[in-house]
């Protein structure tokens, strides 16, 4: 069984019951009775009418308490501590004064360049030692000639 909706009023339409009513652009409207027919016909506004369907749901009548009122969810703020730094860390660090912050930030990076620096240093030092031990009297081999591939044969002439 299906129910339609009247047009003016959304009250519901059985099967059988109410009117089709055509207008020129092909549009189709469905009324319950000649009365909601006749005010929409008149151009009156279903809202301001106060047995429609469209006034009471404006109006709020007729909805049960229950439903009316929805309470509304609060979000609750929580923090977590991150992997590697435990809450009291990251609120101590937070709490700290922007002055404070900065020179300790200074003095990673002035810690974290000498250390950079410092192997820098060393790899040029072995570098040095390896370039000096080359030099005296070691022939320069290939990467081919390092894994053991045996070299190219020189052509003979005949």
């Amino acid at each position: 069984m299906k129910v339609e909706l009247d047009s003016f009023s959304g009250r519901k339409i059985y099967p059988s019951k109410g009117k089709i009513y055509v207008r020129g652009d092909s549009k189709v409207f469905r009324f319950v009775n000649g009365k909601s027919e006749s005010l929409f016909l008149q151009r009156k506004n279903p809202r301001r009418i106060a047995w429609t369907i469209l006034y009471r749901r404006q109006h709020k009548k007729g909805i049960s308490e229950e439903v009316a009122k929805k309470r509304t969810r609060r979000t609750v703020k929580s923090q977590r501590a991150i992997v590697g730094a435990s809450l009291d860390v990251i609120k101590e660090r937070r709490s700290l004064r922007p002055e404070a912050r900065k020179a300790a930030r200074d003095e990673a990076i002035k810690a974290s360049k000498a250390k950079k620096a410092e192997t820098d240093a060393k790899k040029k030092a072995e570098k040095a030692k390896a370039a000096a031990s080359a030099g005296r009297g070691q022939t320069k081999v290939s990467k081919q000639g390092a894994k053991g591939v045996a070299p190219k044969v020189q052509a003979k002439s005949r």
